[in-house]
């Protein structure tokens, strides 16, 4: 009998200490842009409660890499790399359902490498490592003249910044072709990405020239026409030189005529008649001048006439749509103020008091993204409302649908209910960067116009009334609420001087 009971309890010894082995499982890599939140994913198979474990996230590459440390139920981070203080968090709420992911906001450059994810309970451990990759996309390509060389070939510089990995800079002609650039230049900064700098000679006037800058699925590119000015500029010190002998000629034969004129005197009534008459005749001139100058001026005036007439029935056919749009404060991003009307939003670095990373409750709450929405939803018909971006440098505007995820990461694009447009790193994008648009002025103000049965969003600049973008072809079933993203300093502000 005792050996019996022996038997049942080595093998209940056995039981137990299998029950508690799991699998750490998440993906070898994840990409991201710099500047944005990203989420490094991590958890357990089988599903078993974490919230009773160890969970540390640590760079195995670095001295004192501890990145976050999840210990008898709290973080403690009193050892966390300096460079990550305030920007890491798991998700405490998800720890019971096995998942131990760690989300990094703001990412950096320098925050590029591997990352081990370690979880241990009291009689077992695993761990796996997730690859972060970062991307950052650079500033606009600015082409500069650089000198002549000696043959009289003009040189062209192309510069651009904040690339990062490497990008690749060529310089095309115009009909598409690599040319050969000279004493290219790569500067790598740890913090702002890659700086490239490239030159060439170019012998031909009026054809235009390409600079592109292209990396992953990352381009930018502008380009250049040399002038017969330009190209020849080495040639203005000659006609400097031969309008100086001109200029010393004409002062010596003026010279002669006063001498001569000296020794005249009986002819110079008749000088001062002559002159007389032909001031009279440049007066004549320019009165001619200035009344064909007054008439060009009405023609273009009558010609733009019927443009800006246009403009203001479009405007206003837009306005008849105009609807009250005031901001829901509760569901606005910790980071977010908004102001006691519900017209304005501003971003603040530090998370204003009374408001904690965990979760509150309020299921409406933006927790990752720097987003609010509007307190009046549509779900019919058309409306239009206006806002002012102006001093912001970094922000969204546009719609969202009612069931549209709020917590966590997910993406500014319609497929996830989201349809904006907006600017960032200096560039204005369409659907979270899907589509970059060229716009020639730097608008102001937004205006939004929703066609709810046509499935229609389209944006303008009021200033100018100029379109901007649409979203075609949608399909809506459930309400429709403004949204708003801001990450800068200037504020949004919600026009009401529209009806």
């Amino acid at each position: 009998m005792d050996f019996i009971c022996l038997i049942l309890l080595v093998s209940a010894g056995i039981t137990d200490s299998g029950a508690d082995k799991f699998d750490a499982v998440g993906p070898s890599a994840v990409m991201t842009v710099s500047g944005e939140d990203v989420i490094l994913p991590c958890s357990m198979k089988p599903n078993i409660s974490a919230v009773n474990m160890i969970v540390e996230w640590f760079r195995p590459d670095m001295k004192g890499s501890i990145v976050h440390l999840y210990k008898d139920h709290k973080d403690i981070n009193t050892d966390q790399l300096q460079s990550y203080r305030g920007r890491t968090q798991v998700f405490k709420e998800e720890l019971e359902k096995a998942n131990t992911s760690l989300k990094l906001s703001r990412v950096q450059i320098s925050d590029e490498g591997l990352y081990k994810c370690y979880i241990q309970s009291q009689s077992w451990s695993d761990d796996i490592t997730v690859e972060l990759r970062v991307e950052a996309v650079g500033s606009v390509p600015v082409i500069t003249v650089d000198g002549f060389d000696g043959s009289g070939g003009l040189r062209l510089q192309c510069e651009s910044k904040g690339w990062y990995p490497e990008p690749d800079l060529v310089w095309l002609n115009s009909e598409g072709v690599t040319l050969t650039s000279e004493s290219p230049d790569t500067h790598r900064d740890d913090t702002d990405g890659f700086s490239v700098k490239h030159k060439i000679t170019v012998y031909n006037t009026d054809t235009k020239y390409h600079c592109r800058v292209r990396m992953n699925h990352h381009m930018m590119e502008a380009e250049i026409i040399p002038s017969s000015k330009m190209f020849h500029s080495w040639r203005s010190s000659v006609i400097l030189i031969s309008v100086a002998v001109v200029l010393s000629v004409i002062a010596g034969i003026l010279i002669t005529v006063f001498v001569w004129k000296q020794r005249e005197l009986q002819r110079k009534k008749q000088r001062i008649q002559r002159e007389d008459q032909r001031i009279k005749n440049e007066d004549q001139r320019i009165q001619n001048e200035d009344q064909r100058i007054q008439n060009e001026d009405q023609r273009i005036h009558d010609e733009r006439e019927p443009l800006r007439r246009t403009v203001e029935s479009v405007t206003s056919l837009l306005r008849k749509h105009a609807v009250n749009v005031t901001l829901d404060a509760d569901s606005a991003h910790p980071r977010l103020i908004v102001s006691h009307d519900g017209k304005q939003v501003r971003y603040e670095e530090k998370q204003h008091e009374g408001v904690k990373n965990e979760d509150t409750g309020q299921n409406n709450k933006f927790d990752t993204r720097l987003c609010v929405v509007g307190n009046e939803g549509f779900s019919s018909g058309c409306f239009y409302y206006e806002v002012q971006v102006k001093g912001a440098d970094w922000w969204c505007v546009g719609v969202t649908r009612e069931s549209a995820q709020r917590k966590g990461g997910f993406s500014l694009k319609h497929q996830d209910g989201y349809w904006t447009v907006g600017l960032s790193f200096g560039n204005y994008y369409a659907d979270e960067n899907l589509v970059l648009l060229y716009l020639s002025v730097k608008p102001e103000r937004i205006g939004l116009f929703v066609d709810y049965e046509k499935g229609r969003v389209s944006f303008y600049d009021v200033k100018s009334m100029c379109h901007i973008h649409s979203f075609t072809d949608q399909s809506f079933t459930e309400k429709l609420y403004p949204v708003f993203y801001l990450f800068s300093s200037g504020p949004l502000i919600i026009c009401s001087d529209i009806s």
